[in-house]
């Protein structure tokens, strides 16, 4: 008896997978539950929010980061001052405005920060955004233990059901339709499949993506390059159109998936010993550039993942290629989970356990006017200008910082500029 319930129980949760979640996305339309969901989210967080005032015990977090204010001395210098005369009008309070900037600095400064999380303003019932917040009160309690129970005993089950679904149809897809002797339908069928595939995965994480501008959209033979947050930009991008990813070859599931990918689309993976020859790089990408057939590439030119507060510092290398330039500009709200992986401190098992046990991830993917390089532009002028329009649309804050200070010190030649930045300070004011 027990085992025809079991049954019944599992063909009923197929079935209810398989018409409300995968046949719409694989048409890629919405039967609006999502949407509800999130509203009802919405009201569920200004509850608990209402709840956190009323006890008295809410600190307002702003955006985490000092807000530094320039040094500058107590008593103004003359310019042109002897050293004697400046002797005469130093004071020792003098010295406290530059210390306290440099603390601030050393303790907090507005690079850093880009790699942890942002603080969000209020509780969103995730005990990892917050660890005091849901003994507060009996009914806020309660709340959240029904959360914690919905997440990972309801919710969980089914998104890795979802994934593995989508996975499942990407590579099996992939190692069966380019034996079709007809390129073209290979081709044709290859295209839907993937994007069919991604779609599936993107609905496994309750993935709610507003896109803009579609017309806007890159086409083959150009270069997409977007702000980086997470890795499931490249799946969130990949569920409006096909991309040629570009990236080095790795093992494990996602070394199956590239190899799988690598059969039935126009993606550039490069082995470990070729990564680092960059003109191999460049040239491949502008063999694929100039063939218009082809999916145009994904890149994120910051080369790692920011916490959806900037942009940073965009590498050069994807604007010497040439051709069109299709700037994305990708938005999180951290309301629902905080979608941003710092791979120093998170391996990607705990990622993907925190993204498939989040409310939902939603995001606003902005595209925006195809540009190309000016006759009066280099290739980092150019780059900066593709920043710049990003971050503005996407609200965020535009660093010239590179991307590479999450792993390693500062070069020795930005130290210089600093230095020579505060000394021109002293001597100007």
């Amino acid at each position: 008896m027990d085992w025809i319930l079991w049954f019944y129980f599992s063909l009923f949760y197929c079935a209810c997978c398989f018409f409300l979640v995968i046949i719409p996305a694989s048409f890629g339309i919405s039967l609006g539950m999502r949407e509800r969901y999130v509203n009802f989210l919405l009201k569920v967080f200004k509850f608990g929010y209402e709840r956190i005032l009323s006890s008295n015990s809410l600190n307002e977090a702003a955006s985490g980061i000092i807000d530094h204010t320039p040094a500058t001395p107590r008593t103004p210098i003359p310019k042109n001052m002897s050293f004697g005369t400046l002797q005469n009008h130093f004071r020792l309070g003098d010295v406290c405005d530059f210390a306290r900037s440099g603390i601030e600095s050393i303790i907090e400064d507005d690079v850093t920060k880009r790699f942890d999380a942002a603080v969000l303003p209020s509780w969103n019932l995730l005990t990892r955004t917050n660890l005091n917040y849901q003994f507060l009160s009996i009914r806020l309690t309660i709340i959240w233990v029904i959360g914690f129970f919905v997440r990972y005993f309801i919710f969980l089950p089914v998104r890795v059901t979802l994934l593995l679904i989508g996975l499942g149809t990407l590579i099996i897809s992939m190692a069966i339709l380019p034996q079709i002797p007809n390129q073209r339908l290979s081709k044709w069928l290859s295209k839907w499949s993937t994007l069919i595939s991604f779609r599936i995965m993107a609905r496994g994480i309750s993935a709610v993506v507003r896109f803009h501008n579609r017309e806007n959209m890159a086409k083959g033979g150009g270069i997409c390059v977007a702000n980086h947050t997470t890795p499931l930009d490249a799946i969130l991008l990949a569920c409006d159109r096909n991309y040629a990813l570009i990236g080095q070859m790795q093992g494990g599931i996602m070394g199956a998936v590239q190899k799988a990918l690598l059969k039935g689309q126009d993606h550039i993976f490069f082995e470990r010993s070729e990564v680092n020859d960059r003109l191999l790089v460049v040239k491949r990408m502008k063999e694929h550039v100039d063939d218009e057939k082809k999916n145009p590439i994904l890149i994120f030119p910051e080369g790692t993942c920011i916490n959806n507060t900037s942009v940073m510092m965009f590498k050069k290398g994807s604007f010497e290629v040439g051709g069109v330039i299709y700037p994305v500009a990708i938005k999180y709200d951290p309301t629902f989970g905080n979608a941003f992986w710092n791979s120093m401190k998170e391996p990607m098992a705990q990622y993907i356990l925190n993204m498939l046990t989040s409310w939902a991830i939603v995001c606003d993917i902005w595209y925006l006017p195809p540009q190309t390089m000016m006759e009066n532009e280099n290739a980092i002028q150019f780059a900066n200008r593709i920043k710049k329009d990003i971050a503005k649309q996407g609200g965020l804050v535009d660093l010239v910082w590179d991307g590479g200070l999450k792993r390693g010190a500062v070069s020795p030649r930005l130290i210089q500029q600093e230095q020579q930045k505060f000394a021109t300070r002293l001597k100007t004011e």
